[in-house]
């Protein structure tokens, strides 16, 4: 479909909130706190604010993308900086549509020409392998408490860069919402009712549905 995608702007912040809001909502408790995290992460020391994306389609808001800085630690504690991107939204009537991969490719082309060894995200493989991420084993980075969930996968941005070595990921403390004050903040947006959306396959399919 016809889109542009260009950097966000101050004006776009409530629009863009209640975008993710929309997207969000009910996938996967019910209610969310994406647009939440969206306002919180502007606001961090974290956020990275050249790598915040829209998507427009005439002249609307349908999707956007935000990245924070992560790290890795490896066994000779050696850091190095990585980027994580999170939420990644498409309000439902364009979701199958390539909006959210139109995202994910253009800011990954943008993180390729910085010095970020990578992109480090929490994610289903479905939705991600077919941008180049793998399994974070297979570059030997675990979570902070050595394990290898199925969700946390990795997109070398220079080559062999994590190679030989045990690495720790540690995401941005942005990402640990507090309930009550997102609760609280969600009071701003209109009205919507809070409810189980879908059945665990019905889940799947709309997970899949986002970054198509």
């Amino acid at each position: 479909m016809d889109i542009i995608i260009r950097p966000e702007l101050q004006s776009d912040y409530f629009e863009n909130e209640d975008v993710t809001r929309e997207a969000f909502w009910n996938l996967h408790v019910p209610g969310c706190n994406e647009h939440f995290l969206v306002h919180k992460l502007r606001e961090h020391q974290d956020y990275l604010q050249d790598l915040s994306f829209v998507a427009i389609h005439q002249n609307k808001i349908i999707g956007n993308i935000f990245y924070a800085k992560s790290h890795v630690i490896n066994e000779q504690n050696i850091q190095l900086d990585t980027l994580t991107f999170g939420p990644v939204s498409v309000i439902p009537q364009y979701q199958r549509k390539g909006v959210g991969s139109a995202l994910i490719k253009h800011t990954v082309e943008i993180a390729k020409n910085g010095k970020s060894p990578g992109i480090i995200i929490y994610g289903h493989p479905y939705n991600y392998c077919k941008h180049g991420f793998k399994s974070s084993k297979d570059y030997n980075i675990s979570t902070a408490e050595g394990k290898f969930p199925y969700s946390l996968l990795v997109l070398e941005l220079q080559k062999d860069v994590f190679k030989d070595h045990q690495w720790k990921y540690y995401e941005s403390d942005v990402y640990n919402i507090g309930e009550a004050e997102a609760e609280e903040y969600d009071k701003k947006f209109a009205p919507k009712v809070k409810e189980y959306k879908f059945s665990q396959e019905e889940f799947y399919m709309a997970c899949r549905a986002f970054l198509e």
